[in-house]
């Protein structure tokens, strides 16, 4: 009898995307994602309803992110990055600059990904 493989954690999930954005791969991103899924940038909310929006999304970030630190609480995940230069992208960010955003993963795919302000460390400085 064959064994399923276990689901890949919240964490694993975080580093596949960032590993598939950081090197332009944005099919390999969007793959990560749930039909449905919730994206949250700013006061932008949409809903993920087809492979496509999922493409559109990944395609549209002008960063990479090098992972710095990931918390997980259960099925949520809070990866906090230093944004950097994207292949074919134009990234403004200044240098070391973060940014840092939520994902909730069920099932080995992305349900939600929000936006948030990076979580302060020890001292109240940024993470």
């Amino acid at each position: 009898m064959l064994v399923a493989p276990p689901t890949p954690s919240p964490a694993a999930i975080v580093r596949a995307w960032s590993a598939a954005l950081n090197t332009n791969h944005n099919a390999a991103a969007a793959k990560l994602f749930a039909p449905n899924a919730r994206i949250i940038q700013g006061s932008l909310e949409a809903r993920v309803t087809s492979p496509q929006l999922a493409l559109a999304f990944n395609a549209s970030l002008p960063c990479a992110g090098k992972i710095t630190r990931i918390t997980v609480k259960g099925d949520r995940a809070t990866a906090t990055f230093v944004l950097g230069h994207r292949p074919r992208h134009t990234c403004t960010a200044a240098r070391s600059e973060k940014a840092a955003a939520v994902f909730v993963v069920q099932a080995g795919k992305i349900v939600l990904w929000e936006q948030v302000p990076v979580p302060k460390g020890p001292g109240g400085l940024p993470a």
